[in-house]
């Protein structure tokens, strides 16, 4: 997994912050792969309750962790109740790593 501690101390950190303590995180993508190089940061973030402007929610996270992260670019795939499941969110959950 090609993050560093203080990185996801502070994914944690923010997501808690943002939607409450029982929040997952999983990185997905390239950044778990520790031969590929460079690569935007794709978290799933699992809530179990229903999220309020899912948009407006993901934005914020991903600008938020964006900026922990020195400007890396996150994308952010939100997972809640309320929410549709896509294909995106099986491979996330099957390939992803729980931070």
């Amino acid at each position: 997994m090609r993050l560093q501690p203080q990185h996801i101390a502070a994914i944690k950190r923010l997501a808690a912050e943002q939607f409450g303590a029982g929040v997952q995180v999983r990185l997905f993508g390239s950044r778990v792969d520790d031969t590929a190089r460079s690569g935007d940061v794709d978290l799933l973030v699992e809530v179990a309750e229903p999220i309020d402007q899912p948009g407006l929610a993901g934005a914020r996270f991903s600008v938020r962790a964006s900026r922990a992260l020195g400007g890396r670019k996150v994308d952010v795939v939100l997972a809640a109740p309320n929410l549709r499941m896509a294909p995106i969110h099986e491979v996330a959950r099957r390939e992803g790593v729980l931070l």
